[in-house]
């Protein structure tokens, strides 16, 4: 899952960040809103969390302008304004969610799950593909009744992958859903978390095929 984090204060930011890819998240950080309008102009991310006191764009600004070209990312704003009237604003505005600070960083998590989970698969917390079982809400992977136990970056791919299970997805979308806007690597690694998958799920039901000048798709076998 790609997160973009936009937060003025680097500390919180920077802490918030390694937490969240300690979880298997990838995060894009950034810390001023002008600068995230222009990243959501042209990158796509599974959750924005989003400060309101930003400098150059304040918040609520990006979040309008987002919604006003039509994004539909959700949103969890993360701000110290957390009077009724600064939370009725945000999600008029179109926050699908609001955590004001101080806050509980297995709140955060179990929030930004939960807006992922109603984004991508309509509600349901539990994903299955032949004997391959996902758990939006713990984020585990089973086979059968076994722990699928994968790396990070294999579970990040996975995780993609079966979130548009029998749609095709691009290499350079899964690219963009792998790693972070900064990554030096090629798309081409992919290849590489595509094989060991591929051997991880051999029997189960699920497999994932290669589509010719489309990429990628996860189905049943």
């Amino acid at each position: 899952m790609r997160i973009l984090l936009v937060e003025d204060s680097i500390k919180l930011a920077d802490s918030l960040a390694q937490a969240l890819r300690e979880s298997g998240y990838v995060v894009d950080t950034l810390h001023d809103g002008g600068q995230a309008d222009r990243v959501l102009l042209t990158e796509t991310y599974d959750a924005i969390v989003l400060d309101l006191e930003l400098p150059h764009l304040d918040g609520l600004t990006v979040l309008r302008r987002l919604r006003g070209r039509g994004g539909r990312t959700p949103v969890l704003v993360l701000t110290a304004r957390g009077g009724l009237a600064d939370r009725i604003q945000g999600l008029k505005q179109g926050a699908d969610d609001y955590l004001p600070k101080p806050f509980d960083l297995a709140e955060l998590e179990a929030r930004l799950q939960a807006l992922i989970r109603r984004s991508h698969a309509s509600g349901s917390p539990q994903l299955t593909l032949g004997t391959l079982r996902y758990d939006s809400d713990s984020r585990v992977f089973h086979l059968g009744d076994k722990l699928l136990a994968l790396r990070p970056k294999e579970h990040a791919v996975l995780e993609a992958l079966l979130m548009r299970a029998g749609k095709a997805i691009s290499k350079e979308q899964l690219f963009d859903k792998v790693f972070p806007a900064d990554a030096t690597t090629s798309a081409d690694v992919l290849d590489i978390y595509i094989h060991r998958l591929r051997k991880h799920l051999a029997g189960s039901g699920a497999a994932i095929v290669t589509l010719r000048g489309l990429g990628y798709m996860i189905d049943a076998a």
